[in-house]
């Protein structure tokens, strides 16, 4: 992880925790994601139209699907209404499992490896 980057743990219902899963493994998406996408659709809901025009995009870079999120949104409710926490659903992904098959490649390229006296994945003199 990088200097720049912190790690956030939350506590969840096993049923809510499975949907998440679901939802997230229908997107694609690794369960880091799917909060995170989450997190930023909740708090951009909060923010009235003209900031989300000025707003700075996302520092991840990331488009899950290749979509904005209005599309997602539009796209998620024109089968009809769902409640908030279905739309946060149907809108996100997780990135947990992205990274760990990510990570998992690169160790079998031998590009990279888990050294836990400094502290976690370096890359290889290769």
């Amino acid at each position: 992880m990088s200097d720049d980057r912190r790690s956030v743990k939350t506590y969840v219902p096993a049923e809510q925790k499975d949907r998440w899963r679901e939802h997230a493994d229908e997107l694609d998406m690794s369960q880091s994601e799917f909060v995170r996408t989450m997190v930023q659709a909740g708090r951009r809901g909060f923010s009235t139209v003209e900031s989300e025009k000025t707003a700075e995009p996302d520092p991840t870079g990331s488009d899950p699907k290749g979509q904005s999120l209005e599309t997602r949104v539009e796209t998620a409710l024109a089968d009809g209404p769902l409640s908030w926490e279905e739309l946060v659903e149907t809108v996100v992904g997780d990135f947990e499992d992205r990274l760990e098959d990510a990570l998992d490649a690169l160790q079998d390229r031998n590009r990279v490896r888990y050294n836990g006296r400094k502290g976690g994945y370096t890359l290889t003199d290769e």
